[in-house]
């Protein structure tokens, strides 16, 4: 990639966009909506959440994704970037400020610190680049791109014009004489400073530090009429530096580089996920980048719910890994266990895992291989409104309709928990139906089920069950493992323990 071609760290084709969002319903489904509000927190600005709404449509996006991040996780390469960050807040900052205020000198000298700003954020930027040496195709097609920009003349005559206007202002001076309700302003003539000599002759007699009793006011940035009328004066004692002022205004109205601009924005993308992921590995929990392609042989390794996560992590609580693998045909994962034990938490986990990956981060797990999916869905249970007029199994029905015919060979789908309104009998008869429809044509599916007969359907089906404690079946243990589905069983270690058994019951009742 050459300097002239660089124009995103997202993308590194030019003209290449991401693929199409999640739908709102699959992200609140999954929890992604809590994810990516924690991660963005403080950056509303930037507007990231659509940049995490909208997953990559290639495997080479992902890789040139990776490469970034990698080079954002090393301390140099991103202390460069936060530093040039900060400084690129305060030109948006002063911009934003110029433009509210109402007096025009006010303006021009606001407008002056934000060009400042930003001479120092792309020299800065430049010269932590170059030291730092970044991996990434991204990063270092960046590099050359603003060493470029930093040496043309445009750039030049900016960082120069505004280092002599700001000096030139820096060497004003004047006098002020006030007596009663007049103000008068003359030019400095190299009278005695009483101030500093006043200072001086009490100098002598300061012993040791001491308290500052003194009240600081905070001053709006607003001139009022009496600052107004001096600065007015001040500008009319040196005509020579504010008419250069004014001018340098109109020579530089736009000059913040779009390239640049977009780099700031973009670059908070990973940012901002990194430093979310910082808490997690210091709590010990794995991340790693997955290899992400179009085989539906899949596997991760050590994962979990990572918007779970964190809450548990704040609150000193275990965080419950997971693995899950899918071999040759195989393509649903059906997830039965009592309820409570962690299926619904699985479930996120496969789409949040799947999710992430597409966008090129980091995922939680200590190894993975994914799936470049087209389009995510989920179907999750809802509550039933009294002015629906389709009841909880219609309305079941009809939302699995459309998900079955709006998604392709390359899709992903989540159910939880479906048909849960009918009877056990129709339940199954319908589950069968859509598990067969999702097989035929051929999706990756994870499948969460009270009805353990949905679990034993032919070799693209495979059966993964939440556990329990074996002492005690009425404890959770969270952990989902591959092993057939067997409800009874469970059902019957908690009628045991209470003795409620058949025989315990006959036996109490003495028959």
């Amino acid at each position: 990639m050459t300097a002239e071609g660089f124009g995103s760290v997202l993308f590194e084709r030019a003209g290449e966009g991401a693929g199409e969002a999640v739908g709102a319903a699959a992200f609140k489904d999954l929890n992604l909506d809590q994810l990516v509000a924690a991660v963005t927190a403080g950056r509303d600005d930037y507007d990231l959440a659509p940049l995490f709404a909208a997953p990559a449509r290639s495997v080479e996006t992902i890789a040139y994704r990776h490469e970034i991040a990698r080079d954002l996780e090393g301390k140099a390469v991103a202390d460069g970037v936060r530093l040039f960050a900060r400084r690129m807040v305060s030109v948006r900052t002063h911009l934003a400020q110029a433009g509210k205020l109402h007096h025009v000198l006010q303006q021009e000298r606001w407008f002056l610190s934000a060009a400042e700003n930003y001479c120092a954020a792309v020299t800065g930027l430049v010269a932590a680049l170059a030291t730092a040496q970044p991996r990434s195709r991204g990063l270092r097609a960046l590099l050359d791109y603003v060493t470029a920009y930093a040496g043309t003349a445009m750039f030049q005559d900016l960082v120069a014009e505004t280092t002599d206007i700001t000096a030139r202002l820096a060497g004003v001076h004047y006098r002020l004489h006030i007596k009663g309700n007049t103000v008068n302003v003359s030019r400095y003539d190299g009278e005695a400073d009483y101030s500093e000599e006043i200072e001086q002759t009490f100098a002598r007699f300061q012993q040791d530090a001491v308290k500052d009793y003194r009240i600081v006011f905070e001053s709006p940035p607003e001139l009022n009429h009496v600052e107004a009328g001096i600065l007015e004066r001040v500008a009319k004692l040196h005509p020579e530096v504010f008419t250069e002022l004014q001018r340098f205004r109109g020579r530089y109205q736009d000059f913040v580089d779009p390239t640049i601009a977009r780099f700031d924005r973009e670059v908070q993308f990973y940012l901002a996920y990194l430093e979310y992921l910082e808490p997690l590995k210091a709590a010990g929990l794995g991340f790693c980048y997955p290899v992400v392609g179009k085989a539906k042989s899949i596997h991760a390794t050590a994962t979990f719910d990572l918007a779970l996560a964190a809450a548990l992590v704040a609150d000193g609580t275990a965080v419950v890994r997971n693995d899950f693998h899918l071999t040759g045909s195989e393509r649903v994962l059906v997830v039965t266990g009592p309820n409570q034990g962690g299926k619904t938490t699985f479930a996120r986990t496969f789409g949040q895992l799947h999710h992430l990956a597409a966008l090129g981060l980091p995922v939680p797990g200590d190894d993975a291989r994914l799936f470049l999916f087209d389009r995510l869905f989920t179907h999750f249970g809802r509550e039933e409104y009294l002015a629906d007029l389709r009841g909880k199994l219609q309305d079941d029905l009809v939302r699995i309709r459309d998900i079955l015919a709006a998604a392709t060979g390359d899709s992903i789908v989540i159910m939880n928990e479906i048909f849960n309104s009918t009877t056990l009998r129709d339940a199954v008869v319908l589950g069968r139906r859509v598990l067969t429809d999702i097989v035929d044509r051929d999706l990756l599916c994870v499948f969460v089920t009270f009805l353990d007969e949905l679990a034993t359907e032919d070799e693209t089906v495979v059966s993964l069950v939440s556990t329990v404690d074996p002492a005690d079946p009425t404890t959770r243990t969270y952990r989902v493992v591959r092993q057939p589905a067997n409800g009874l069983a469970h059902a019957a270690a908690i009628a045991a323990k209470y003795g409620l058994t058949y025989a315990q019951l006959k036996g109490r009742l003495g028959r």
